[in-house]
C-alpha cells in the first residue's frame, strides 16, 4: 500500500508540533503542502487591515476559540462570526479580512487557482470603504505569496495609502487604529 501522505494522524498534535510556524501576519502552515487541496492550520490570536479576494471557495472550520471575517462587499463592510466548533463555506470573491482577536485553531480548506485565475489583496479605507491599494498574484504558495505583498504595502507612503475620496490615511498594518477610524465612523 502507497500512502502518499502517511497513515491517519492526530490534528490537534500536528497542530502543537507546528505551533511555531503559525505566526502572523497568515498564521498559516500547510498540513499536506504537495496535495491536490489547500490545507492549512490557521493560529490566532492575529487581526488584519487586508482584505482578501479569492478566485475560489475557502472551507473555515473553527477547531478552537472564535474568529470573524470582516466583509467588504458592493461598497460597505459587515461581518460574519465564526465560533469555535462552527464551519463556513466561504464564496468564490467574497472579499473578507479574517480576524482572529483570540488564541484559537482554524482548519482551512482551499483549492489550487487555476492558472489564470488570481488572488488579490485590497486594503480599504476604514472611513468611507474606498479601495486605497491593490495587488494580484497568481498564488502557489499562501505561506510564501501574501507576505510579500503585506510587505509591499506597508512600504507604501503615507501619501500612497491616502484615500482619494476622503483623504483619510490608512494606518498601514495597525489594525486597532484601522478598526477605531472605521468605528467613529459606523
Amino acid at each position: 500500500m502507497d500512502l502518499q501522505f502517511g497513515l491517519p494522524q492526530s490534528l490537534m498534535g500536528w497542530a502543537e508540533a507546528h505551533r511555531d510556524r503559525l505566526k502572523p501576519p497568515v498564521c498559516n502552515a500547510a498540513i499536506f503542502p504537495d496535495s491536490d487541496y489547500i490545507i492549512n492550520m490557521v493560529g490566532g490570536p492575529n487581526t488584519r487591515t487586508d482584505f482578501h479576494d479569492n478566485p475560489t471557495e475557502e472551507i473555515f472550520y473553527q477547531i478552537k476559540g472564535n474568529a470573524y471575517l470582516n466583509i467588504w462587499d458592493r461598497g460597505k463592510f459587515d461581518r460574519i462570526d465564526i465560533r469555535e466548533g462552527e464551519i463556513f463555506l466561504l464564496p468564490a470573491h467574497l472579499i473578507h479580512s479574517p480576524q482572529r482577536p483570540e488564541p484559537g485553531l482554524c482548519l482551512l480548506i482551499e483549492k489550487p487557482r487555476p492558472i489564470g485565475h488570481h488572488d488579490h489583496l485590497q486594503w480599504y479605507c476604514p472611513k468611507c470603504a474606498t479601495e486605497v491599494w491593490k495587488a494580484g498574484k497568481q498564488l502557489e504558495s499562501l505561506v510564501d505569496d501574501l507576505p510579500k505583498i503585506y510587505d509591499l504595502f506597508y512600504a507604501t507612503s503615507e501619501a500612497e495609502r491616502t484615500c482619494p475620496t476622503c483623504g483619510t490615511v490608512h494606518p498601514g498594518r495597525d489594525y486597532a487604529a484601522w478598526h477605531a477610524i472605521r468605528q467613529a465612523n459606523a
